[in-house]
């Protein structure tokens, strides 16, 4: 379970990684989410959002982990797939209130609650991210401690 999870957009791997350390805080602007597993929730909704499967994504090593100088004990960046990343940006509202739904059915089955409103808004704040990817450039990062 991720305490602080982080998502930004960086112009590339090497700019996310540098963050690494400290967050993305003072280099970035973020969105602040905590305690659930982002690494998990990135496969899920990218699953959702596309239909290929988690084990598939599971398999094509998604989330790319961009640093992760602690081997897992500690802080560490993710890179969104470049599918997930245009899926959120191109979902409309009603699209990520279903997604968020799905989500929620899904964690629920592993036991876990999640306010279904909690999730659509991380997932339209996350769109919205996603979307200001086509005006500045860059691809979206998620800084996980």
């Amino acid at each position: 379970m991720s305490i602080i999870i982080k998502f930004f957009v960086a112009p590339d791997d090497e700019a996310a990684a540098a963050v690494v350390d400290h967050g993305p805080d003072e280099a970035f602007e973020s969105l602040v989410f905590g305690n659930f597993d982002v690494e998990e929730a990135m496969i899920e909704w990218e699953s959702i959002l596309t239909g290929r499967s988690f084990d598939e994504l599971v398999e094509a090593d998604e989330p790319a982990v961009v640093a992760d100088p602690g081997d897992g004990e500690g802080p560490m960046v993710l890179a969104a797939s470049k599918v997930l990343q245009d899926a959120l940006a191109a979902a409309n509202v009603p699209r990520l209130v279903e997604v968020g739904e799905l989500w929620v059915q899904e964690r629920a089955a592993e036991g876990e609650v999640f306010d279904p409103e909690v999730a659509t808004r991380i997932l339209g704040d996350l769109a919205e991210l996603a979307r200001s990817i086509g005006r500045r450039g860059g691809s979206l990062y998620c800084w996980v401690a």
